[in-house]
């Protein structure tokens, strides 16, 4: 089992809105076929192990690992449980049950109703942290939500404005090492939360420039609609949702979204991200936005890079009052990492 989670790793970031999940065939006390879902309508896990395996006659005596349950039901691709009965496979060790509810168990039971032994929970606590968002989505109906942020030495966010000398740019305070790591984070996750005066300030594209992969949706809190047309975040290089109050036009690539600012922010982007069906967002700036749902309590984890800069003055960095998980050091730099709430 701790192979499957190995192998389900490989498709963090490219499986949405589909779990990561891994699989391994054992006959007679050796691999004899593995496999992973490597992206959303192509094929599981089981079949891509079920397919490695070379001799397909000792599937009847073998034993199929897969860290997540069988799914039993038609979607892009045929059922995982259907295949595993029609190989001749007996045995069958699960890690997770499935919450999606198109799943929740019917894919044991359709094993279980085929004469299939099933063995369900091992390596359980591992194989749910592996699907933390998808967990997360299904069960507390929100997204996964990541803090992230950078601050100086001196416990700043950004400069003062009037330091920046009006030029709409970035003001870096941690390494390019740094700035890589945080660009795999976004790789990593479907959405990412900008508010208003962070675009206004720095101009973000928020995209995966230095980092290979995907673009994540961006979210951005526009209460008044004052972001210029013109501004990066609003370019068509990924989609994007602009929260607001007031009432625009979607296009292909823009999708506004009504809210009240004044009521519960948290949970109504909350809402609307799930809406959107993204399971898992960072909220990424400014320090306004991330200090609403630290004191929300709606986060799940946070990593804080720490660089050498010192501003003397400017935007506080969001205030934190957790325990730190874990610290690494990124060059000059140091990233703390958080974590909150279980499944």
């Amino acid at each position: 089992m701790s192979r499957c989670v190995q192998l389900a790793k490989n498709g963090l970031g490219t499986t949405y809105p589909n779990p990561l999940v891994g699989s391994v065939i054992v006959y007679n006390n050796k691999v004899i076929g593995e496999g992973w879902h490597y992206q959303a309508g192509m094929p599981h896990a089981e079949v891509n192990a079920i397919s490695s395996a070379k001799d397909k006659e000792q599937l009847q005596k073998a034993t199929i690992y897969v860290s997540l349950e069988p799914c039993s039901h038609f979607g892009k691709t045929p059922p995982c449980a259907d295949l595993i009965i029609a190989s001749g496979i007996k045995k069958v060790v699960i890690g997770s049950t499935d919450p999606n509810p198109k799943v929740a168990g019917r894919g044991i039971q359709k094993l279980l109703q085929a004469g299939c032994d099933v063995v369900v929970g091992v390596l359980e606590t591992e194989c749910d942290e592996l699907n933390k968002r998808f967990f997360t989505f299904h069960k507390k109906k929100r997204p996964y939500i990541l803090l992230k942020w950078a601050e100086t030495a001196d416990g700043f966010i950004a400069p003062e404005s009037s330091e920046r000398n009006n030029k709409i740019e970035p003001v870096w305070i941690t390494n390019t090492y740094s700035r890589q790591i945080a660009h795999k984070l976004r790789a990593e996750e479907q959405g990412i939360v900008v508010g208003t005066q962070t675009v206004l300030d720095d101009n973000p594209s928020l995209t995966t420039r230095d980092w290979y992969g995907s673009n994540p949706v961006r979210v951005v809190l526009d209460r008044n609609l004052k972001i210029s047309k013109e501004a990066s975040v609003l370019n068509d290089a990924s989609k994007t949702i602009i929260v607001t109050e007031k009432e625009a036009t979607n296009t292909a690539t823009h999708f506004y979204e009504r809210c009240d600012f004044s009521e519960n922010l948290t949970q109504q982007i909350c809402n609307i991200a799930h809406k959107h069906e993204l399971q898992s967002i960072i909220i990424e700036g400014g320090a306004k936005t991330l200090q609403t749902f630290i004191d929300a309590n709606l986060w799940d984890e946070a990593f804080v890079f720490k660089g050498k800069a010192i501003f003397g003055k400017g935007v506080k960095a969001p205030v934190l009052s957790a325990v730190i998980h874990s610290e690494e050091n990124i060059r000059e730099d140091v990233l703390q990492y958080f974590k909150n709430n279980p499944l």
